[in-house]
């Protein structure tokens, strides 16, 4: 694989305007990622901020109720701010410190990567910006007000669908010209290089964990990792660790919506095609035209019409399987873990939690499964409210 590249993918497809950020950018993370000061810093703000390692929680009660393999969750949703989010983001905003950048902006959906986002610039004293499509700002209107609460700035973008897409697109134009002063936060392993690797390698604290905990409470790998993916960071993070563990599974579930046989999804490797998009080759959601096409989600997260590169190599060389998953199917599982656990996850990693309700009864009870919790759940609320014909005051 070229530089940049998994496989086919990845790459550098960009306006020549910001070749030399880029550039500096990747220079500037290989040398971080040797040196003993940033890393001891990242790992000081991880493990004293953030509150890692996040725990790895043996699923009793879901087990002894769904038969099968031993449920594990990743308790990504037990970090500061609610979510994985935070591991990439304190990894960015150290490193636009170090090259000398005042201000960083980012594109959000859920809100949980703005919120990240804004708390890491509270805490290293960055201005900061935050992009989010219209129609995400009212699905989530409580991390709207926490992120101005925090102090950055919220842009509620007009343009296409209003969704994390046309975010992405506006947080990118910003940032053509304000590169001086300016660090893009992007908060998914997607765009041009260097971001995928960069983004995962902060995620991959995830898998590192995960890897190590389940050794010492089953002592053996799980059967499977699974995890939600819309871009596709918690992932990426989840399983990098063990891509080389070929006996161990690897699952996303993706957005499927109100169902593949509609236009209403977000099922980017289920139904999408080879293209070039937001400065990356990868897997999209096209038209009969080549086209981007809208997607639909109840996740404001996995409301996104691509994945990201190695998600897409991974698929192509048939190391990790992606589901779709329907928003019936990811409500249904968003209750069930609250009423079961006591545990109230995102509605993202309600996605995965549907597929390990599926998966876990046909394994064997010697087996383990661990699910990646990438966030809570208060957002959704609300949201799952409606959805469910009961209007609540947020």
């Amino acid at each position: 694989m070229g530089k940049g590249r998994f496989g086919d993918f990845g790459g550098q497809y960009i306006p020549e305007i910001l070749m030399s950020e880029l550039i500096g950018l990747e220079e500037a993370y290989e040398k971080a990622k040797q040196d003993k000061h940033f890393q001891e810093e990242l790992k000081g703000l991880l493990n004293s901020y953030a509150g890692r390692p996040s725990r790895l929680y043996y699923a009793a009660k879901m087990t002894q109720d769904l038969g099968g393999a031993k449920v594990y969750l990743k308790r990504e949703d037990l970090n500061h701010t609610g979510s994985h989010k935070i591991n990439n983001v304190l990894g960015q905003c150290l490193l636009a410190k170090r090259r000398g950048k005042t201000r960083v902006i980012a594109e959000t959906g859920a809100g949980q990567h703005g919120v990240a986002t804004a708390t890491a610039a509270a805490l290293m004293g960055l201005e900061c910006e935050v992009f989010m499509g219209r129609e995400d700002t009212i699905r989530q209107a409580l991390n709207v007000y926490r992120m101005e609460l925090l102090g950055a700035r919220v842009h509620a973008v007009t343009s296409g669908t209003q969704t994390l897409k046309d975010a992405v697109n506006e947080a990118m134009r910003e940032w053509a010209g304000c590169m001086a002063d300016t660090h893009y936060v992007l908060g998914s392993v997607m765009g041009p290089h260097p971001f995928p690797i960069m983004v995962r390698d902060f995620q991959a604290v995830i898998s590192a964990e995960a890897r190590e905990q389940i050794l010492e409470s089953e002592g053996r790998l799980p059967a499977a990792v699974v995890a939600c993916v819309g871009g596709g960071s918690n992932a990426a993070g989840m399983f990098h660790h063990f891509i080389a563990d070929e006996d161990v599974r690897l699952i996303g579930c993706e957005a499927a919506g109100l169902g593949l046989d509609t236009e209403h999804h977000a099922a980017t490797v289920a139904a999408g095609r080879i293209g070039v998009f937001h400065g990356m080759k990868s897997l999209f959601c096209q038209d009969a035209d080549g086209q981007i096409a809208p997607v639909y989600s109840i996740s404001a997260g996995l409301d996104y019409p691509g994945i990201g590169p190695e998600h897409a190599y991974l698929h192509k060389t048939g190391r990790a399987s992606y589901v779709p998953v329907t928003d019936e199917e990811a409500v249904n599982a968003f209750e069930y873990l609250a009423q079961t656990e006591g545990i109230i996850c995102a509605i993202e990693s309600a996605h995965a939690v549907a597929h390990v309700m599926q998966l876990a009864p046909r394994l064997g009870c010697e087996e383990s499964v661990i699910v990646c919790l990438s966030g809570r759940g208060d957002k959704d609320v609300a949201a799952i409210a409606r959805y469910q014909g009961r209007k609540i005051d947020e």
